[in-house]
Parts: C-alpha cells; structure tokens; sequence
C-alpha cells in the first residue's frame, strides 16, 4: 500500500519541531542545567546566513556547540540565529530548521538525524502523481551518510534517532 498521507514527511516536521521547542525554551530561558546542543548544518542550503570567512572554511556542512558561549539566540518559525565566537570574534549565524543535519544534547544522551533535503528531493516529490509511484526515494549522500556516523557526538553514546525506519523503501 502507498503511503499517499507522506507520514515520513510529518515525522520529520515533527522531530524538527523538537529543534524548534529546545532552542526557543533556551531563548526564554537560558541552558538548564548541564544542557548544552550540537547542531550540524549544511552551510550550502538556500537561507544559511554566515560569515563568507567561514562559508569558505566549511563549504558543506558545520557544527555548531551552544554551551557557554552563544548570545542573542532568535527563534522563529522556519529558522533561529544565533552570535558565536569564532576564533575570539563574535559572529552571527542564521540556521534554518530545514538545512538542520543532526541535533544533540549530549548531557542527556539524546541525539536527531534528519533526511538531508536536496533539490533533487523536492523535485521528484513535485513531480510524483497523486497516486504515489513504485520509484524508491532518493536517501542521504553517502558523504552525509559517513559524516553523520562520524560525528563527534555519535562517540559519546548518544540515542539517534533515524527516520530511516518510517521511510518508504
């Protein structure tokens, strides 16, 4: 049976929406406790704000900490920005939700991979008939693949949760 409702696509708004939650609760009210957030990021994606010095340093993708030193933490629908230190340099970043590759919080051992959106993704689902077709979907790169197993954060026994399981194959 096809899945013509694309529940895949509304656990994946859903889990983004956790992002979403975390980081306007932190906005309001600061990091409680010993929380802290890695956020990977595709530093390529339509809507990326960030200095062209650091474009140029991490032409795909980027991880960024939110511990101890991050300042003016903005959160809105479709995205939130946040000024950094870099190399002892405040900078400001603006990530949208859908150019999000991975998300933890290591204090509790939780963890989120989110399907990497392409063009080409977009496309086939514009292009697809109502009904649905049998053409398997277009997954993560194998470069995003490898680099989200190697994340630093995966070392540290973190639960991720994949959508990969709710994907049609």
């Amino acid at each position: 049976m096809k899945d013509l409702l694309r529940y895949d696509k509304m656990v994946e708004a859903a889990l983004r929406g956790v992002v979403r939650e975390a980081l306007a609760r932190t906005a309001a009210n600061g990091l409680p406790g010993a929380h802290h957030f890695y956020i990977t990021f595709k530093t390529d994606f339509a809507g990326v704000e960030m200095p062209a010095s650091l474009r140029a340093k991490h032409p795909e993708d980027m991880t960024v900490v939110l511990e101890h030193q991050f300042w003016d933490l903005d959160v809105e629908e479709e995205r939130f920005g946040v000024t950094l230190s870099f190399s002892g340099r405040p900078e400001r970043v603006v990530i949208p939700f859908e150019a999000i590759l991975s998300f933890a919080d290591p204090a509790v051992k939780f963890g989120l991979q989110f399907q990497q959106v392409t063009a080409a993704n977009e496309q086939a689902d514009a292009e697809e008939p109502p009904g649905g077709t049998d053409k398997p979907r277009a997954g993560k790169s194998e470069k995003a693949g490898k680099a989200a197993k190697s994340d630093k954060t995966a070392d540290k026994g973190a639960d991720v949760v994949t959508l990969d399981q709710f994907r049609k194959k």
